[in-house]
């Protein structure tokens, strides 16, 4: 098939979630079919990322549309500006007529057998009628996540921002969900979620992947057996929610039972609120050079989330390299773990910090959890994720591959 494939800010490198499930399919696609990845940023022209992506993905085309890099105040004035917009800021400010005029244009053409767009930020984009085969590749239900925002905020007049983005981001999402031709969703919750704003038979689940060839932990590793572990971008506010709440409300009762336990949040760009968490026993790093030595170095990784949506690569990363996870029920919504079993989950702060102190204590319980999750991670390799994804293109699409194709599907699924 000839894909388009459509996203929103910059693919590399690919270090949050999001560009890390769009780019490892994005991968296995084109080593199948023929892929025009349109990627479309802000900020000034990066010709080292435009030749980058052409590089790995070589029928690729980089758009800088010139939208300005805003700091946080001028974000507060940007909002303010375009409040009266009906769809939601976190969406909007994507808007770009060139952008949206580049795709009416191939559409017009009818060149691609199927497009993907990658979630709502470039959905802001397309035209009302599509006149190709779209897919809709939603990574989060993301009205959920502002929902669960609006519920948690302790700041009155956050919580009232939270409540009016959360009524936009509902009604652009419902939308965007019926406009597209199908919908690719990333768990069960999350098309559950969706299914009650259009058929569900229009939504078919593409679960997330890890590479477990990455994280493969070696027998040349010894691990800390008192540090406990935090990873993700720590600019993005469920993250932030997340260790600000492990921190004052769990990090205490673990460290009165085990007093040598240390805990490190590993993650770019940390906000202030994380900087102001480091302490004699709390490590903030920021950007490091590889998450995988920070895996293989902990005992544990805990995932606190109080708020999120989607699927959490950090998980499956995590057991892929060998660790115990004790998570939040939010935290591993919408992954194929069993608590009890590969996993522990807890809701509350006693039990959270119960449990990581448990695994922190008993060195046999720690290694059963290890085992367990190494061998669910290993059923979860991307190029079964990718060959998934395809055969949803194919069907959307009507196209019936030929025999060579569809050999390739299956040497790399």
């Amino acid at each position: 098939m000839r894909v388009l494939w459509v996203k929103a800010n910059k693919i590399l490198p690919a270090h949050s979630g999001g560009n890390i499930r769009s780019y490892q399919i994005l991968r296995r696609l084109a080593a199948v079919h023929e892929v025009v990845f349109f990627s479309y940023y802000g900020g000034a022209p990066d010709s080292e990322y435009e030749e980058e992506i052409s590089r790995q993905l070589p029928e690729a085309v980089g758009v800088c549309t010139g939208a300005r890099e805003v700091s946080s105040l001028g974000r507060g004035l940007d909002y303010i500006a375009q409040f009266a917009m009906s769809a939601p800021y976190a969406v909007s400010r994507f808007k770009s007529p060139r952008v949206h005029e580049k795709l009416a244009t191939w559409l017009d053409a009818k060149q691609f057998d199927v497009i993907v767009c990658d979630f709502l930020d470039a959905a802001i984009n397309f035209p009302d009628h599509l006149a190709i085969p779209t897919v809709l590749f939603q990574h989060n239900v993301e009205s959920e996540i502002w929902r669960r925002h609006a519920l948690t905020e302790r700041n009155p007049a956050k919580g009232l921002l939270y409540r009016l983005e959360f009524q936009k981001m509902l009604r652009y999402e419902q939308a965007a969900v019926r406009k597209f031709d199908h919908i690719v969703a990333v768990s069960d919750h999350d098309r559950n979620l969706m299914s009650n704003w259009t058929d569900p038979s229009r939504i078919t689940i593409v679960p997330t992947g890890v590479d477990v060839q990455q994280f493969r932990p070696t027998a040349l590793e010894t691990p800390d057996e008192s540090l406990v572990l935090f990873v993700g971008a720590m600019d993005w506010e469920p993250n932030i929610d997340a260790v600000e709440y492990f921190c004052h409300e769990i990090w205490p009762s673990i460290q009165a039972k085990v007093p040598s336990a240390r805990f490190r949040i590993v993650g770019r760009n940390p906000h202030r609120r994380v900087q102001r968490l480091a302490s004699d026993s709390i490590d903030v790093t920021g950007s490091v050079p590889s998450v995988v030595d920070h895996l293989h170095k902990s005992a544990i990784v805990v995932v606190p989330l109080r708020v999120g949506g989607g699927t959490r690569l950090k998980i499956y990363e995590a057991m892929a390299a060998g660790k115990a996870v004790v998570s939040t029920a939010v935290g591993a919504e919408g992954l194929d773990v069993h608590d009890g079993e590969d996993i522990l989950l807890a809701d509350d702060p006693v039990a959270f910090a119960e449990a990581v102190t448990t695994m922190l204590q008993d060195a046999g319980l720690r290694r059963r959890y290890e085992n367990a999750a190494m061998k669910l991670a290993a059923n979860c390799g991307w190029e079964k994720i990718g060959c998934k994804f395809s055969q949803v293109l194919e069907t959307v699409a009507g196209v019936a591959l030929p025999d060579h194709a569809r050999y390739a599907q299956s040497v790399h699924g």
